[in-house]
């Protein structure tokens, strides 16, 4: 199949799809859930992106902590020396 005639039948299944949602009749009704559908959209996605970040394995790259040597300063920019941070 070529590509002219790909974007033929997606461009005619648009123009069906546009045209079944316009030939509809029925008046629009506008009604809200309320606050508890809100409270518990919110609950439940910020359930999925804690799930997400917890499941992050960050500290590991191929099976293997990564470390390095980070310098140390005091607090008025003096060099202490160097420690070891994992990130």
């Amino acid at each position: 199949m070529s590509t002219r005639i790909r974007i033929a039948a997606f461009a005619l299944a648009t123009l069906a799809a546009t045209a079944t949602v316009t030939a509809s009749t029925r008046p629009a009704e506008a009604k809200g859930f309320g606050l508890g559908a809100g409270i518990a959209a919110g609950i439940i996605g910020a359930a999925v992106v804690g799930s997400a970040i917890a499941a992050n394995d960050g500290y590991y790259y191929d099976g293997y902590r990564r470390c390095g040597w980070v310098r140390q300063f005091d607090a008025y920019g003096n060099y202490i020396g160097r420690v070891r941070a994992c990130n």
